[in-house]
């Protein structure tokens, strides 16, 4: 077994304990799992998979199957009006614990882990009118998995990770319009597993890992003054997260625990537990609905499920 996929293994079998006691928290409380629902679940179960969203879908690349590590060359689009998945042209190789993210309505799958081991490849896919292409793009700097992607100006930027059995601290930013990465600044802390959005013009790194340690910590990047500044510790630690934004809410989910951060008090609070706990899984906030989507559970099992919950 490789370096990375034991990583991986460790990470989710660290997660155990504290999310069996957030499982037994959310059936206690089952009212609070009423307000979210299953919609059409994916036709491949997967975890760690790099997903992004571009005119109102979500496109779904990658991934792996836990119970072996394999990674897994799936790419599809969801639907979220018509409640739809379609199957798209495959990733050029398969990749799991990659990130993803949509810039000039290109999207872009940067890095993870093959079967040759960690990557710094880019693919960028083209969307058509029928079907879209993808292409290679400069790979980056240093290989990694367990990373962030996110788009802010017209900008890819790529944060963290975990490569050679250690949490990375790079901070790397992409033109496409040169096809050039340049290095803008480190992490205050190593980390890997975190969650990633941008919000406000400024980046915003929500919990993650260290060492054995599940983090609380949140770190805000402002690209224009290249300064980091410590951000609102959340009330519970998370990794592995889904992490979108709505409105001038951040929302937060890793397992049992959904945490929504709301700028206007300046707090985060506890939304509704999921009906199905997964870690590794991705989140996206579209037309007043919040999606959760695949990922892990507490039995490592990956899961094909897609939740959604309406937003007030």
């Amino acid at each position: 077994m490789n370096s990375a996929r034991l990583a991986l293994v460790a990470a989710a079998a660290a997660t155990l304990v504290l999310s069996g006691a957030l499982a037994l928290a959310a059936d206690d409380d089952a009212s609070a799992s009423a307000s979210w629902e299953q919609v059409t679940s994916m036709s491949q179960r997967r975890s760690y998979l790099a997903a992004a969203e571009l005119n109102g879908g979500v496109y779904a690349a990658g991934g792996m199957v836990g119970e072996t590590g394999r990674p897994l060359a799936t790419f599809a689009r969801y639907d979220p009006e018509a409640d739809v998945w379609s199957v798209l042209q495959r990733l050029p190789v398969a990749t799991r614990a990659a990130a993803a993210a949509t810039v000039d309505g290109r999207i872009y799958v940067v890095g993870g882990t093959t079967e040759e081991g960690n990557t710094r490849a880019v693919w960028a896919y083209y969307p058509g009118p029928v079907e879209g292409e993808w292409q290679a793009r400069a790979p980056m700097p240093v290989a990694m998995f367990n990373h962030g992607a996110v788009a802010l100006g017209g900008k890819l930027y790529v944060l963290g990770g975990f490569a050679n059995g250690k949490e990375l601290r790079d901070v790397f930013a992409y033109d496409p319009a040169t096809d050039r990465w340049t290095r803008v600044t480190r992490l205050p802390r190593a980390n890997h597993a975190f969650g990633l959005v941008a919000f406000r013009d400024e980046l915003w790194v929500i919990g993650g890992r260290r060492g054995e340690k599940i983090l609380r910590e949140v770190w805000i990047y402002n690209p224009v003054t290249r300064r980091w500044r410590e951000g609102p510790a959340m009330p519970r630690p998370m990794e592995l997260v889904g992490a979108t934004v709505w409105d001038d809410e951040i929302h937060a989910i890793w397992e049992a625990t959904y945490q929504i951060y709301d700028a206007g008090s300046e707090s985060w609070r506890e939304g509704p537990h999921p009906l199905v706990t997964r870690h590794a899984l991705e989140a996206f906030a579209i037309d007043g609905a919040l999606y959760a989507i695949g990922g892990c559970t507490t039995a490592l099992h990956d899961s094909p499920v897609v939740e959604r919950l309406a937003l007030g």
